[in-house]
């Protein structure tokens, strides 16, 4: 009785400890404001309004989200996403800082617009980095916790901002903040 008593506290100190080490350092809240302002980039504003004004159904950005989940390489449409004017200039961010990886544009459905990388899937809509960032159309920071990145080979944390236009979300954001990277600086 004594020894599970020991092991169920032991389990209940590592899980808490597991639970702190999740969570982004100060260092990356500091690093918010900075990311905040790239969203009121004329470029990628005006990307993401112009994927806005096409008018996709949610239908049609699921099945495209199903058919870039199901493609093992780089297809023409993902291919456009990559070089397109608004990726040209998150190439240029990303470039800006050595702890930046992986950027992406996202519409005011949570599709992509543009990235740096090929992301896992293309709708984001239904994942926090997406809804926690547009909030609505009202914006705001979310940091997701942090997580060890298979692509990168490091521990990375990704920082949402809302895109915006006039105090409004129209689109979001997500940068990509190696940890490492950022704490040697």
């Amino acid at each position: 009785m004594k020894l599970v008593k020991i092991v169920a506290v032991g389990a209940v100190a590592l899980f808490a400890s597991l639970a702190i080490a999740e969570k982004a350092p100060e260092s990356v809240e500091r690093l918010a404001p900075t990311l905040k302002a790239w969203g009121e980039n004329p470029i990628l504003v005006a990307a993401v309004k112009a994927q806005n004004a096409k008018g996709a159904s949610l239908d049609q950005i699921k099945q495209r989200d199903a058919t870039w989940r199901a493609t093992s390489g780089i297809d023409d449409f993902m291919k456009s996403l990559l070089e397109n004017e608004a990726a040209k200039e998150l190439l240029k961010l990303e470039s800006s800082k050595p702890y930046l990886f992986e950027l992406f544009l996202m519409d005011d459905q949570g599709a992509n617009v543009a990235m740096t990388n090929k992301t896992s899937d293309y709708w984001q809509g239904d994942e926090a980095k997406f809804t926690e960032s547009f909030k609505g159309g009202s914006g705001a920071v979310h940091i997701g916790d942090v997580e060890f990145d298979e692509s990168a080979q490091a521990y990375l944390v990704q920082i949402s901002v809302p895109v915006t236009e006039g105090g409004s979300a129209v689109g979001a954001m997500t940068i990509g903040v190696n940890i490492d990277q950022l704490e040697a600086q």
